[in-house]
């Protein structure tokens, strides 16, 4: 079958030398009028487009290398390569080169690789005639033969030569035999000799002495040799190590010989790279270029056989899932298929694209849903490991996985509450693997990757999926560790909320929490911004405006941050209603005179709404603080405002900017859109009492340090004479669900915050400043405040 010989790999070296997988096809070899001579042509096997057309130039070195790869270069730094899926194939095709160049198919290399300047190879003719001369393997010409290999490095003809000489006097296998005669002697001058000669035809760079010196029986005594350096005082013990220390695990017994016999010549020529031959310098920096791709290829042949061995990778996970499987055996399961993955990053993106294709068809995901969940440290942290690589290779596969898991009564089961739950509960102090999972949540959210023509539905039910049964699991921390305002406190007893708890660890796990909602709130309209008005959530997190960890105070300040860059005068008027500035407001004043990012960040909050022009902003902001910040004049943002605020004032007394909106079609678009998805809130908040109780056992383990943290945490002191209270944050979370705020409580000892006045507090206006003239128009706006009223679901307002 032609097109079987014919299948091929097309491969091309790149900058960082490191092969490049170009596409699979079928490769012939026919004359082409274009090139005016013989050619390599590959033709795609997907889409039947041209892979390779390069002519069979006469002066080209080819290589062929372990029976089914054919190697050269056809330009300075641009290397190419044909891996065969049969040897037949490759000899064929071999033949081919070789007819066009005159050459026996026998050899492995057809031509020199010149590429000295003229006057080198002026100084090499002399020598080309003949290969190198090798001196008698013996003990007593060991100093000659290093002299030898050392001197051939600089030339590459030469190179080639001495390569040629080893390869066809069998000299190899000779000098590791003078090497086990050195070593019985423990002739210390020979085996330094040795380990110079070892080095250096290493260094030749050549496959085809790879091939024979990293055979079964030859690869031991190579790295024996490479034991004795002279700059040593004493030998390594490289083969000790490969032999007792380094011990192959297999989780599941491999009966191919092949495939045994590949993984161990792999570990051992990695271990040769990479801990044995000394840091390669400037100069030597392209000599391990082959044993690079040597490893290359052989990495590639693993994967294959065991994508093939069904049999194997089958047993494998029914161990993994099978709940009989002892921790020791399963922690051994999961660390093989870590390093699989680990493994298969070198690849390139086809053979990565049909290793996880094969994991994805064998249940990788059910049984990382399962061994994620189990108490064994260990094995979460592997299974993090591969999740990561399964959500870098394909969120898709992911997302597609979780929106066809059977839709339980209990949310908990779910692969990505499992993950939300695993990033909550990390022990680690610095939340290392919250960290790593975060931002795995963070690319599954993302509607980046959800772009191509075909994604279009899976964007929206995807995020509707996420925001129906996951949110309330991740946002339980936050919801749990933002406590309400008390309602029954008496008049002048208003406190600002309490921050419970207040422990570093806790800190950082809510910090990771609002960046990734804040994510949300740049990336997903919709859904968020129904999430934050329904939960209140923003009022809760500004709650953390009074933690004593000044980077949550920024996190829930870059939240609302935000929300106030999208413009939208829903969020507007959402921040309006809750009096939602007075937490910040009170933040700054308590900051007082420090200059540091906390009061630069809340400038520049004010000032993009004043650059903005944020109408319906500024008003509010100047009725109801301004008298707060006036006295602020390092900076002249609040100036500013109240500057703009005059602007519009003078500008609609004079009837120039006048603009008036139906009084209820705003409330009405308003209260329609929120109770649109009553049914997945029902669901979504059975599940967040559920979460809260999770978390709360979760938290029990802490409650000493947490006591001990707020019986040490300093009291916050108010800077200059005004302080503002949360005077309408019940009214605000009551507005929510539709029920009526209670009376709002002032502080005894504080000036409370003017309410809102005049239009100011009108919902159905975007002016938002009472002027003496507009007395009609308040009036008709009256009447529909008395018609609104009247409806049930209408939320109340917080002036009222």
């Amino acid at each position: 079958m032609s097109d079987t010989r014919r299948r091929v790999k097309v491969y091309t070296l790149n900058e960082e030398r490191q092969w490049e997988d170009r596409g699979t096809g079928h490769v012939s070899s026919s004359y082409t009028e274009t090139l005016k001579g013989t050619a390599l042509t590959v033709t795609a096997e997907a889409d039947g487009s041209l892979l390779l057309e390069s002519k069979i130039n006469p002066n080209t070195a080819y290589q062929k290398q372990q029976d089914t790869l054919i190697v050269w270069s056809e330009a300075e730094n641009y290397d190419l390569a044909l891996s065969f899926q049969e040897k037949a194939g490759c000899d064929e095709i071999w033949e081919k080169i070789c007819q066009v160049q005159g050459k026996d198919p026998s050899v492995e290399i057809t031509q020199d690789p010149i590429d000295e300047s003229e006057e080198e190879r002026f100084e090499e003719m002399p020598e080309t005639g003949h290969l190198v001369e090798l001196p008698p393997c013996e003990p007593a010409h060991l100093e000659e033969i290093a002299e030898l290999v050392t001197s051939v490095l600089s030339s590459p003809i030469r190179r080639e030569k001495l390569a040629l000489a080893l390869v066809g006097t069998g000299y190899i296998k000779k000098l590791l035999q003078l090497f086990r005669t050195c070593e019985e002697a423990d002739d210390r001058e020979g085996l330094h000799h040795l380990y110079e000669i070892v080095r250096g035809v290493l260094f030749l760079n050549k496959a085809t002495l790879f091939e024979l010196m990293f055979a079964d029986d030859c690869i031991m005594d190579v790295v024996g040799c490479l034991e004795y350096d002279p700059a040593l005082l004493q030998p390594k013990r490289h083969r000790e190590f490969l032999t007792k220390t380094a011990k192959f695990k297999e989780v599941i017994p491999i009966t191919d010989s092949e495939l045994r016999q590949k993984i161990h010549q792999t570990y051992r020529v990695q271990y040769i790279q990479d801990i044995i031959l000394p840091t390669q310098s400037v100069f030597e920096e392209n000599f391990l270029s082959t044993l690079s791709s040597f490893i290359f290829f052989n990495k590639v042949e693993i994967v294959s056989m065991l994508q093939e061995d069904e049999k194997f990778l089958t047993e494998v996970f029914a161990q993994l899932t099978d709940e009989a499987t002892e921790d020791s055996k399963r922690r051994e399961l999961v660390n093989f298929f870590k390093e699989f993955c680990a493994f298969s990053q070198t690849l390139q993106p086809q053979n990565r694209d049909a290793f996880f294709k094969t994991l994805a068809s064998l249940g990788i995901l059910p049984a990382l849903e399962i061994v994620m969940g189990m108490d064994d440290v260990q094995v979460k942290a592997a299974a993090t490991d591969i999740f990561s690589y399964l959500v870098e290779f394909s969120p898709s596969m992911v997302r597609e996985f979780v929106m066809q898991e059977p839709q339980q009564a209990d949310d908990d089961v779910l692969l990505i509450n499992v993950v939300i739950k695993q990033m909550i509960c990390d022990s680690d102090p610095e939340l290392g693997g919250a960290v790593q999972l975060m931002g795995l949540l963070r690319t599954l959210i993302d509607p980046e990757n959800m772009l191509a023509p075909s994604s279009k539905t899976e964007k929206s039910e995807f995020l509707s999926f996420f925001y129906k049964y996951c949110m309330h699991v991740l946002t339980a921390p936050l919801l749990a560790n933002t406590t309400e305002e008390d309602q029954d406190l008496t008049e002048g007893a208003a406190k600002v909320n309490p921050v419970c708890p207040d422990n570093f660890q806790t800190a950082q796990l809510l910090a990771l929490i609002l960046e990734l909602l804040t994510f949300c709130v740049e990336h997903h309209t919709y859904h968020i911004k129904n999430y934050i008005m329904t939960k209140d959530l923003l009022r809760r997190v500004l709650t953390l405006m009074n933690s004593k960890h000044t980077f949550l105070a920024l996190c829930a300040l870059r939240f609302m941050r935000r929300i106030i860059g999208l413009k939208d005068e829903y969020y507007n008027r959402y921040i309006m209603k809750g009096n939602l500035f007075e937490p910040v407001i009170n933040a700054l004043l308590d900051n007082g005179t420090r200059y540091n990012l906390l009061n630069s960040a809340i400038i520049e909050l004010f000032e993009f709404i004043k650059v903005e022009d944020i109408k319906s902003l500024i008003a509010h902001i100047v009725d109801n603080f301004y008298k707060a910040l006036e006295s602020i004049e390092y900076v002249q943002t609040f100036k500013g405002l109240k500057g703009r605020y005059e602007q519009e004032k003078e500008r609609q007394s004079r009837g120039l900017s006048r603009y008036r909106r139906d009084a209820r079609s705003f409330e009405d678009d308003e209260d329609m859109w929120l109770n649109e998805d009553e049914e997945e809130e029902d669901v979504a908040d059975a599940g967040l009492d559920k979460c809260k109780s999770d978390y709360g056992k979760f938290m029990e383990s802490e409650k000493v340090k947490e006591s001990q943290d707020k019986e040490n945490q300093p009291k916050r002191t108010t800077s200059g004479s005004f302080k503002f209270t949360f005077s309408h944050s019940a009214g605000a979370a009551n507005a929510a669900n539709g029920s009526k705020p209670p009376p709002s409580a002032s502080s005894s000892g504080a000036k409370p915050a003017a309410p809102p006045s005049g239009q100011a507090a009108r919902t159905g206006l975007v002016g938002l400043v009472d002027y003496p003239d507009d007395e009609d128009e308040e009036e008709e706006e009256e009447n529909d405040d008395e018609e609104e009223e009247q409806s049930p679901r209408k939320r109340p307002r917080l002036g009222s």
